[in-house]
Parts: C-alpha cells; structure tokens; sequence
C-alpha cells in the first residue's frame, strides 16, 4: 500500500465507513477506519446527487477498496470499489443502533495517522456478530445489550483502558462473586475498576499514590477514589466474562432460578461499561441513547 504522507499524489487502502456528513453542497465528509492508516477523513466529490456513481459506496457501515487523492487540506476520494457490505444490519432498530453505538466508540478510540489494525478487524468482527443475531434473538432486548457489552469490553481492552474486573483495582486481590449470598456486593470505580468494599478508608487512601501513578495525565489527585456504581454477584460474573472471545453459556454460570435476573444485569453491565468508556475517553457517546429506548431497564 502507499502511504498517504510519501510523496505520491495518491494512495490505496481498505476501509469502512463511520461516519458521513454533508460537505458544501453536493459532496460528503467521510470518516473511515482503515488498519494500515488508522482513521481518515476524505472529501466524497458529488456523492449527494443522485446519478454519482459514488453515492451507495459512501453509506455507513460499506467496506471498500479506495483510492485517494491527497490534498493540501482535505484528501479526495477519487474511486472506490465496495468489498462487503452488512446489509441486514439497517432491518432491525436494535441492530442498527448498536452498530451507530460500536462505531461512536471506535471514533472516540481509534488513532487517526497511525495503524489499527485490530481496532479494524475487531470492527469488522462485531458488525458480523451482529447481523448474525437470530430474529428470535433481537424480539429479546437483552441479546442487543449483551453483544454491545462485549463490544465495549473488548474496544476498552484493544485502547488498553480496560477495566480490572477480577482483582480489586486498589488492593489487588482477587474478588470472587458469592451467587449463594444475594446480598453481596462489589464496587467499581470509573477510575479503573472494582473495588472490595470492605476495604476500610485508611486503605484506600495508603494505596492511592500506587493506584495514581498510572494516570500521570490528571491534572489533580483527588482524596480518595470514589465508587461509582455497586454490582451485584451476578452482574460481576458477567462482566470478567467479557473479555473472553464469544459471549458467555448463562447455563454453565448460573442456575435455572438466576435466570429472569440475567436481562437486567446484561442491561446493567452495558451501561455501566458505556460510562466508564465516556469517563475513560471524555467524549460522550450519544448514539448510545438510541439503545435505551429498547428497554426501560436501567440502574
């Protein structure tokens, strides 16, 4: 491939819609997610008129093989030669939002200039998983809320920000969730993770200087480390799942009576992972709301 920064006056790559705006008033602003160069922004020439050739390959979510001129302010897209598309994704409220949803994540997470390569693949990965959702399945508005759960998880872990979800972000121990014991709790901290809550205040406050050490770029260190949300055994067990390459077998983690508990902890877990990712990255994801009118579950 050609890189768009030698000296050559065009370059090739795949790549995969995100996002598109209006630009003046017969092109488009297009941002795709490439794995050689990361993010770039091109200039689609007459794309809103509707005898372009160029029209349908700058729709989100189509996969094209592109050929770019460079420009001194914007690059121009000059050919494009479409390579997969998800066309079931737009028949269902739910798997498009959740779509809208992965694609806001990734623009807040992935580089622009640089290689992204699993940031692209990982895409790529999810948009399938999701239209491979049965129509049974999408009738269950947890199955979007559980796939979108390990989306986020897994963009986290690709960024490297990640929460801790098996040992106290603090103290480092381990936690390990008690089903037998409906009461117990764990917290979590948009900062980094869970925390034992039965860490008393001297604790956190002496591990404080060794848990701030990673987060140099804060201005200011605050006197304790607050805790955002608690969890429940449940919704913990689901989370440390997460980071595992398929969805979790709910039969082989819980009993039959834990059951009707699992569409509120998947609700849960989704969101709890979406303001921690909004927390992490400081850009709120505003897509994502399109999710909560599937369910008026919430913490």
């Amino acid at each position: 491939m050609l890189s768009p920064y030698s000296n050559t006056q065009t370059y090739k790559t795949i790549g995969i819609n995100l996002k598109g705006i209006p630009f003046g008033e017969e092109d488009r602003l297009i941002t795709i997610l490439t794995p050689e160069y990361g993010l770039i922004k091109v200039i689609a020439p007459g794309v809103r008129q509707h005898k372009s050739q160029l029209r349908g390959k700058t729709e989100l979510f189509v996969v094209n093989e592109l050929l770019i001129s460079k420009g001194r302010s914007m690059d121009r897209l000059l050919q494009a030669e479409t390579v997969e598309i998800y066309p079931k994704l737009s028949k269902h409220l739910g798997t498009l939002s959740a779509s809208q949803y992965l694609a806001e994540l990734v623009l807040s997470l992935a580089l622009d200039d640089f290689p992204q390569v699993e940031f692209y693949a990982l895409f790529m990965e999810h948009l399938r998983r999701l239209e491979e959702i049965s129509v049974d399945s999408l009738n269950h508005s947890a199955t979007i809320f559980a796939h979108l759960a390990q989306g986020v998880f897994h963009f986290l872990a690709i960024a490297g920000i990640a929460p801790q979800v098996h040992q106290c972000y603090l103290s480092q121990k381990i936690l390990a969730p008690s089903l037998s014991d409906p009461q117990w709790r764990v917290g979590f901290s948009f900062e980094g993770g869970i925390i034992d809550l039965n860490l008393t205040e001297n604790h956190q406050n002496n591990s404080l200087s060794q848990s701030y050490s990673k987060f140099k770029s804060r201005e200011k260190i605050v006197s304790c480390v607050p805790i955002h949300r608690k969890l429940g055994a449940i919704e913990l067990i689901l989370l440390q799942q997460l980071g595992e390459s398929n969805l979790p077998q709910v039969c082989d983690l819980f009993t039959v009576d834990h059951l009707p508990l699992l569409d509120l902890a998947w609700v849960n877990v989704e969101l709890l992972l979406r303001h921690y990712a909004e927390y992490q990255s400081g850009k709120e994801l505003k897509s994502a709301k399109l999710i909560d009118a599937l369910s008026p579950l919430a913490f």
